[in-house]
């Protein structure tokens, strides 16, 4: 319905939407939520066969985007580890390899991932959420903050390693289940009561992924920072965005996941 305009980019591919339900077999002492929860059972296996995603964290669950086109080499790598069902008419019908195959062509396996740098600023982030009957009582400081609090321009010397702090708001309403991610000055201008978090009340910080724009075909940029994670069973809260990606991990943890992060980049070279 959005009329076009030359001011508004559209990425030419058309994406679905993958939700993962937990069938309560975790192992033991599992404690990793987030993008590192599902990191060895999708997001590795998908950039091994080079299908590129889109990672959404909300507050509820998490959302992998993979391209529509995509769908058969999606299928096909994870029908061995879960029970894939499409939604048809508000029902869930399951899905088989042979229904989507259609003799697709196994993508050959891509060459090693370009392993892009992060930034850490040291802005601290909330996430959080707000009950949908009472988002009418802080619409009018959303809107505020999502089209009058304007950050400054981006400029290059702004995204070398040592960026002190960055401009981050994220809201999303995904069936009738509101998420919102803000840095804590942010917060503080929002009624309190109306805010929902975790009982801890816990704040995390922010590794950003790219030098640049990221682009929409790379596999792999999801993976580079949820194995490591995973591997450490540190919990992350992923977003992927038009040009970047972003992760947020607890603020107690921020030290550990450089570390691990740099690690990687330095095993890579």
């Amino acid at each position: 319905e959005l009329p076009p305009s030359e001011f508004m980019q559209v990425a030419d591919s058309t994406w679905l939407v993958l939700s993962v339900v937990s069938n309560g077999r975790e192992p033991p002492g599992c404690q990793a939520t987030g993008v590192t929860k599902i990191a060895r059972s999708v997001i590795a296996p998908l950039a091994e066969h080079h299908v590129s995603v889109l990672m959404l964290s909300t507050y509820q669950t998490d959302f992998i985007l993979v391209r529509e086109r995509d769908l058969p080499v999606v299928i096909d790598t994870l029908a061995g580890e879960f029970d894939i069902y499409k939604e048809e008419s508000g029902e869930c019908v399951p899905v088989t390899c042979d229904d989507m195959s259609n003799s697709f062509l196994k993508p050959k396996p891509p060459a090693s991932p370009t392993l892009h740098p992060v930034q850490s600023p040291q802005t601290r982030f909330c996430v959080l959420t707000v009950a949908p009957d009472t988002l009418p009582a802080i619409a009018t400081m959303l809107i505020d903050v999502l089209f009058y609090s304007h950050s400054p321009p981006w400029d290059a010397a702004t995204s070398s390693q040592d960026l002190d702090s960055i401009t981050f708001f994220s809201f999303s309403l995904i069936e009738g289940y509101i998420s919102i991610v803000m840095d804590a000055e942010t917060q503080k201008r929002f009624p309190s009561d109306l805010l929902l978090t975790s009982s801890t009340g816990e704040l995390w910080r922010m590794v950003r992924i790219g030098g640049q724009p990221l682009g929409f075909d790379e596999c792999g940029i999801v993976a580079q920072i949820a194995e490591p994670l995973a591997a450490a069973d540190i919990s992350a809260y992923y977003i992927s965005t038009f040009n970047f990606d972003h992760a947020l991990v607890p603020e107690e943890g921020i030290g550990e996941v450089i570390q691990l992060l740099q690690q990687r980049q330095e095993s890579g070279r």
